[in-house]
């Protein structure tokens, strides 16, 4: 054999080597904020590289985020000023743990960790000049969202009922996936009908974990990658929404929600407040009863406002730093095939990974961090199958924010459950991929190509992140 060929192999091997190098990612998907921690608690640690002199606020933050909020007026006076109609009494009855929540396990089950939002079509020219500011009209009987609880001796808005229609899917080897197909419906309504032309819209908790270094992610970063999506001619193209920011009253780039449509964690953390729990605050000063509703009127006040700029500070701190886990399995040959799959497909087109975070004085440990959330941030057309009918600012109906897959495979051990998607049809991560469409249509195709093999691979990659 001669040495010029000999120089050959081992050039191809190192090309090789150095190619699968690259794809195998590091356990640290959160950069020095990153923790290694498993089981139920996975999503509840502090930010690894968090001073212990900073540890206390967010223990206090978490305090108020994890206990349940009561009727006013109270002994208890930091926590009352619940509802009158509310859909929790406590942030952490959705985000359980911290994590993802879930449709009803029943037909006539409370709809606890999911809430369904609700609006009406922009038709007149004042409800178009309104939708531009608000990003939505909402419904006009019961508002923006469904409260399918109230205090005693009160009623809730109505309940949510859920039933399910089957979708097969074939992959290419003959294998089948039954996807399950939800259909909406609002029934006990207490305050009279809604509006013949209601859209809405069921959206499960989100994790919480990596949510400051979402926020950290330069604005310039998230718009040259949807530059680069449409300068790549190929089927994804992502946009950003554009959404109001209250306190400045300006329209600023949406980051947060299923169709991002809050702007920062102050933000998205005072609209649940209200939304959710009934609370006011600086942000919202408005109770979350609609004119046709004299409750919030009738009913004690835990305060002007109820939610406190101190006690938003501390949440917010709190929903900053809390740390993604640290990836597992990143050497294991199959996971390491799965993650060249992932590419291979497209999936890494909008899932996105290898982003640095800004240079932040105020939050030193979220400062400028190498970070692989999986997330573009950008809105995409995820086809008529995901379809909502329901827009919000700038996103269509069909169209919704790339969530960031970090910590995906830790969702079972800390919340006992597979359920995905904005509404938690998906059963599992299979059944996850096979509702993509839209953009995602070219992906999806590939992965029904795929093997069995190949397949079970890809979700062993997911796992692992």
């Amino acid at each position: 054999m001669s040495r010029i060929y000999i120089l050959m192999i081992a050039l191809v091997a190192f090309i090789n080597s150095s190619a699968m190098a690259e794809v195998i990612s590091t356990p640290f998907s959160g950069g020095k904020t990153t923790v290694n921690k498993e089981g139920a608690n996975a999503y509840s640690m502090p930010a690894a590289n968090l001073p212990m002199s900073q540890r206390l606020d967010f223990s206090v933050g978490n305090s108020f985020f994890r206990n349940p909020w009561v009727q006013a007026p109270a002994s208890t006076d930091a926590r009352d000023g619940l509802g009158p109609l509310f859909n929790t009494n406590g942030c952490q009855n959705c985000h359980i743990k911290d994590g993802r929540g879930h449709p009803p396990e029943k037909h006539d089950q409370h709809a606890v960790s999911m809430l369904v939002r609700l609006s009406i079509p922009a038709v007149t020219e004042q409800q178009k000049a309104e939708y531009a500011i608000a990003g939505v009209i909402p419904e006009p009987t019961y508002g923006g969202q469904l409260q399918d609880f109230a205090l005693p001796n009160m009623q809730a808005e109505g309940q949510v009922r859920i039933q399910y229609q089957e979708v097969v899917v074939r992959f290419n080897d003959g294998e089948t996936v039954v996807l399950r197909k939800p259909k909406l419906e609002i029934v006990d309504l207490a305050y009279g009908d809604m509006h013949p032309d209601v859209m809405m819209s069921a959206r499960i908790a989100p994790p919480m974990i990596g949510l400051g270094l979402l926020e950290s992610v330069p604005e310039s970063t998230i718009l040259a990658m949807a530059d680069e999506q449409v300068n790549d001619q190929t089927s994804v193209s992502g946009k950003p929404n554009y959404v109001l920011d209250v306190l400045s009253r300006k329209m600023v780039l949406g980051r947060f929600g299923w169709k991002a449509g809050q702007p920062n964690l102050m933000q998205q953390n005072a609209a649940a407040f209200n939304g959710d729990l009934g609370l006011t605050s600086s942000l919202f000063q408005d109770e979350n009863c609609t004119n046709n509703q004299t409750l919030c009127t009738d009913e004690a006040s835990g305060g002007q406002p109820e939610v406190s700029d101190k006690i938003l500070d501390f949440v917010e701190f709190y929903s900053q730093h809390l740390a993604v886990p640290k990836r597992r399995n990143i050497h294991d040959p199959t996971v390491i095939e799965g993650e060249q799959l992932f590419a291979k497909v497209g999936c890494q087109n909008c899932h996105r990974t290898n982003i640095k975070t800004s240079l932040r004085q105020d939050r030193p440990a979220l400062s400028e961090q190498t970070i692989h959330p999986y997330t573009d941030l950008l809105l995409h057309d995820m086809g008529e199958g995901l379809s909502d009918h329901r827009p919000e600012y700038a996103a269509s109906g069909r169209e919704w924010r790339t969530p960031p897959l970090w910590g995906i495979g830790y969702t079972e051990e800390v919340n006992g459950h597979t359920y995905f998607l904005h509404d938690g049809r998906a059963r599992n991560l299979t059944e996850a991929i096979l509702w993509h469409g839209g953009e995602a249509e070219s992906a999806k195709q590939q992965v029904l190509a795929l093997s069995k093999s190949e397949r079970t691979a890809l979700l062993a990659f997911l796992k692992s992140l």
